[in-house]
């Protein structure tokens, strides 16, 4: 056997073995968008095609008593006001760990990862006793106020794609006059759109899937974000029996980060590509 036909057959096994794979991940989904557009009756059917299209569980997922367009809504609100959290200050962070020079800058960057090692439920009591004695616990403030202290993650990868960015242009805006927060706003942040975009999409999908916080902070089902109100509407739908309006709820719940992700598809990739590529 030749190297051409070991390649062909390496090639073969590897596409079997990929769409094996993707046939595990998206077949739950394509259930759950069949599931959401059947009727009761026939919600245990096998066939992916409803046999009775019907929107009927959307309508009856908004009429619902646990307040499901505000539960959307605050789930929107506070994922992006943690995305925008996190896109500010880290990329602030960024910049000074990419451009500028002080003492101890090294020393203080693996620092800050080092605490990407700290798993996020042993920071959860100490920042809940803080909340719990300003008065914050049960509203929306601690779920997206932590996001505009920083982050280690997206310091990191900001910082990996600043160091892509010539330094040739810092020294013409010196030059020119510019402050280090005009050659911040004007030239990284510009220059910077693919690595914001990934950075952005991972913080509102984090922010947006959330379970635990929302369950600490807000746990009041009428008040609380959409991940806690489906958590509470399983058990309600489940006991009726109804899995097609809870697959409706799944459905909504899911289609802005779909969103998200198509618009800033290019972005994302170029972002995540080119953020380990040091010049």
């Amino acid at each position: 056997m030749n190297k051409n036909n070991q390649k062909m057959i390496l090639d073969l096994v590897c596409y079997v073995l990929l769409i094996f794979g993707s046939v595990i991940m998206v077949g739950p989904f394509f259930w759950m968008v069949a599931t959401a557009f059947k009727l009761p009756a026939d919600q245990f059917t096998r066939t992916l095609i409803p046999p009775t299209f019907t929107i009927q569980n959307f309508k009856e997922l908004f009429s619902v008593d646990i307040n499901f367009p505000g539960l959307f809504f605050n789930s929107t609100y506070i994922s992006f006001l943690t995305t925008i959290g996190q896109l500010l200050t880290c990329a602030m962070a960024a910049f000074c760990f990419a451009v500028v020079n002080f003492k101890g800058r090294g020393l203080l960057f693996s620092l800050l990862l080092v605490t990407m090692m700290i798993p996020a439920q042993v920071t959860l009591i100490p920042n809940f006793i803080f909340f719990k004695l300003v008065g914050l616990v049960g509203s929306s403030v601690p779920l997206w106020l932590p996001a505009f202290w920083g982050g280690a993650f997206g310091t990191f990868l900001l910082r990996q794609y600043f160091l892509t960015i010539p330094r040739d242009l810092v020294d013409a805006a010196r030059i020119d006059g510019a402050s280090l927060f005009q050659i911040f706003w004007k030239i990284y942040m510009p220059l910077s759109k693919p690595a914001l975009a990934a950075l952005a999409i991972f913080t509102f999908q984090g922010a947006w899937n959330d379970l635990l916080h929302p369950l600490v902070y807000m746990p009041a089902v009428p008040n609380t974000t959409l991940t806690v109100g489906l958590a509470f509407f399983q058990q309600q739908l489940t006991l009726g029996g109804k899995f097609t309006v809870l697959m409706a709820g799944a459905l909504v719940s899911i289609l802005p980060l779909v969103i998200v992700f198509f618009v800033a598809q290019k972005q994302f990739i170029e972002g995540i590509a080119l953020s380990g590529v040091k010049r």
